[in-house]
């Protein structure tokens, strides 16, 4: 006998039934705000993921093959600092493609924790990273790492505990949330250091292409994240109606990437109806520029000792090892 479908009237009031998720509670608020806004994390479901990996190979999107180059290029610096043995714990793992240049260079890598919000794509990340590197003890963690974690027990025979945080995604943070996300770090990672790289401050018009790709790629993705809210909190966005906008804010040294409302509309998440006026935006994400001698700054702030920084010729980007001091 065939099942009958499942209306999507039906559907919406299971939804409604049910506890609102950690994204279902966070857009209702983001939604609820005079400014109406939503955290970036939730762009990394499996399609968000594949769509970001998409941006990472786009031409004008310069971030990560010039951090890749800066890896590559600074290989033995960046392991001589490391050292042996080491436990590389990476926060927002992805698709783990940066960390293949690191355990490369590394001595005799012991463990790695590749921590991610998106369990489906961490998982089979993770497993074709076990495949290529048998001797690497590969537990993956599935978090939310700008929020307290508990990590493997350390172990006999590991060197530093090294924090692993590339792509410039400390820029997505306020500079409160950077500075938490620092002093974090450095609890964790006591008596070893946190290698982190963040985007430089340049020509607006750089930055302007690399967030308004055109093949559309980077407006897949920030569109993406209704197309998730539609799938998973039984939301009614028409995805039609509204569109990428991305701009740079020059007295906040930030890209600001919205959806923008192309007219006047309603929506409807558990229960309630939010009216957007034409022109109205939702604020999806923020990435922040950096100054060398600004990040170095913040990481002292934190409780860091800022060390070696390596920059490409053009000093687009910068990656930063900060060490960790012991607890006393």
């Amino acid at each position: 006998m065939a099942i009958p479908a499942v209306s999507l009237h039906a559907f919406r009031t299971a939804q409604r039934a049910a506890p609102l998720s950690d994204f279902g509670r966070e857009l209702f608020m983001g939604l609820s705000r005079g400014t109406r806004s939503v955290s970036p994390k939730f762009f990394y479901d499996a399609a968000g993921s594949q769509l970001f990996d998409r941006i990472c190979e786009l031409p004008e999107y310069y971030p990560t093959r010039t951090e890749m180059r800066i890896l590559t290029e600074h290989a033995a610096e960046i392991a001589e600092q490391i050292g042996p043995h080491a436990e590389v714990i990476e926060f927002g793992a992805g698709s783990l493609t940066k960390v293949r240049l690191l355990l490369d260079a590394l001595r005799s890598p012991r463990r790695y924790v590749p921590i991610d919000i998106s369990g489906e794509h961490l998982g089979a990340a993770a497993q074709r990273l076990r495949a290529d590197y048998p001797q690497l003890a590969v537990q993956p963690v599935v978090a939310d790492y700008t929020m307290p974690l508990v990590l493997p027990a350390r172990g006999e025979g590991l060197g530093q505990r090294v924090g692993f945080f590339p792509g410039s995604t400390l820029g997505n943070f306020s500079p409160d949330e950077a500075l938490a996300f620092l002093q974090l770090a450095q609890r964790l990672l006591r008596g070893g250091g946190l290698l982190v790289g963040v985007d430089l401050v340049k020509d607006p018009a750089l930055l302007h292409a690399a967030y308004n790709d055109s093949q559309g790629v980077t407006a897949a993705f920030n569109l993406n994240l209704l197309r998730r809210a539609n799938r998973e909190l039984g939301t009614d966005f028409d995805l039609d109606n509204f569109s990428h906008a991305a701009f740079y804010n020059a007295p906040l040294r930030r890209i600001e990437m919205h959806l923008v409302s192309r007219r006047a509309q309603g929506v409807t998440l558990d229960g309630q109806r939010f009216d957007f006026e034409e022109g109205e935006t939702i604020h999806t994400e923020n990435s922040h520029k950096f100054t060398v001698d600004g990040l170095r700054a913040l990481a002292v702030k934190a409780g860091l000792r800022p060390a070696a920084v390596w920059t490409d010729p053009q000093r687009l980007f910068s990656v930063h090892w900060l060490q960790s001091p012991a607890a006393q």
